[in-house]
């Protein structure tokens, strides 16, 4: 005697089981086009942001090589600090901008790009200036050994190239923040 087949309970008869539909493993789907990518980094190159920002990146990093070449101590770890921490948060705001991701950058990104921007400004404003301070700081505290015939380790030439770094970055970063402000009160929301 066979065991009864259970596919709608043990009643006895046998029901086939429901049919599938059919479908292909592999769903295609029409992609969009590619969008014009090199147009886009033309046009952001050549955008008054894209050249402040190449700027801010140039000067920034400027800084930070003078100061990690020599024997820096005690507050020039401050100044070391923001400029390894703006360095880096500008090349990650230029190539995001660059390669046209911002709307992929949660809460920040989208059509709160043009506000991330200014305020990265600002704070980079504000705390290049603390940094200028400081370096000129050690400029005046280092001057002694300015004179022709001194013949111990002098960091007077380093802090006086830092803060000339100092001075023209925070000018690059005050100058993009004016920008990103005005853009900002004109109703865009676009950053280029």
């Amino acid at each position: 005697m066979e065991a009864p087949s259970c596919f709608s309970g043990c009643g006895g008869k046998k029901k086939p089981p429901p049919q599938r539909e059919e479908r292909p493993l592999i769903y295609r789907k029409e992609m969009s086009p590619q969008p014009q990518v090199t147009t886009n980094f033309k046009e952001f190159l050549k955008s008054f942001l894209g050249i402040v920002r190449i700027l801010q990146i140039l000067l920034g990093a400027g800084l930070w090589v003078t100061v990690a070449t020599s024997k820096y101590e005690g507050s020039v770890h401050y100044v070391l600090f923001v400029a390894v921490l703006f360095w880096l948060l500008t090349l990650a705001l230029f190539f995001i901008t660059l390669l046209n991701k911002q709307d992929l950058v949660p809460i920040l990104g989208g059509e709160r790009w043009l506000l991330t921007n200014m305020i990265h400004d600002i704070a980079a404003t504000l705390l290049y200036c603390s940094a200028i301070g400081i370096m000129i700081y050690k400029t005046s505290k280092n001057s002694y050994c300015n004179v022709p015939h001194y013949k111990h380790t002098c960091l007077y030439i380093v802090y006086l190239t830092g803060s000339v770094f100092a001075c023209l970055t925070a000018g690059v970063y005050l100058i993009s923040a004016i920008y990103g402000s005005c853009r900002k009160c004109r109703g865009e929301q676009t950053v280029v």
